[in-house]
């Protein structure tokens, strides 16, 4: 089973109730869950929280929702534990995707991307990024072209897939990662309140420009 998972707890500081915060015309969570039924490759999709605000709003979009523990709600809790809870809960699940509320903007058919090219590489993990190449301020690398600094892979939080069987011996990773690059506007990954007003920009662009491309081929 490919079972596809959103942690989506109630206690945010950056930004509070951002999981249910309305972005251009419907709460946060509702983008991600959407994605998550778009896609042709999970078997199932969960929502994880311990908020019961979040879990009506998660059913009335149509998501099925896993009761979390108060304990896993916490600032300490990791998305290793919170995944291993929905994992005891699911045992029959063999690939574990995580798709970020935080993350709203995806192309269509990024998630089963993501997958596809997971189970072709017989990875044991898969993060979607970009290359960043910020640098500490008074290292040498200041002093390169941009072109010619190496950078690094920064995971974006979009979406995650590894093998479940990894997650309940307390692994992430794996030795064998592969990576999805995606552009910049499918790597916003809301902290704030400026995260969210670029990512209600991005949005908006981006369905009416899907509006005049369908009015275009009418």
């Amino acid at each position: 089973m490919i079972l596809g998972v959103t942690p989506a707890r109630g206690g945010s500081k950056g930004l509070p109730r951002k999981n249910i915060r309305p972005l251009y015309g419907k709460p946060l969570l509702a983008w991600t869950i959407e994605a998550a039924r778009c896609s042709t490759l999970l078997d199932r999709y969960v929502v994880s929280t311990e908020d019961r605000e979040i879990a009506d709003v998660a059913r009335r979009w149509n998501a099925e929702v896993i009761a979390r523990p108060p304990e896993l709600a916490t600032d300490e809790a990791t998305a290793l534990a919170v995944l291993q809870h929905v994992l005891r809960i699911i045992p029959e699940a063999r690939t574990l995707v995580m798709l970020q509320a935080t993350c709203p903007v995806r192309d269509a058919g990024l998630i089963d991307r993501c997958i596809r090219r997971f189970l072709e590489t017989g990875a044991d993990s898969l993060a979607t990024g970009f290359l960043c190449k910020y640098v500490e301020y008074g290292t040498n690398q200041q002093e390169l072209r941009r072109q010619d600094i190496p950078g690094f892979f920064y995971d974006d939080g979009n979406v995650y897939v590894v093998r479940a069987d990894l997650l309940r011996a307390g692994e992430r990773y794996g030795a064998k990662r592969e990576r999805v690059i995606l552009d910049r506007e499918q790597s916003i990954d809301i902290d704030d309140a400026f995260d969210f007003g670029l990512a209600e920009q991005v949005l908006q662009r981006r369905r009416q420009g899907i509006a005049v491309a369908d009015q275009a081929a009418a």
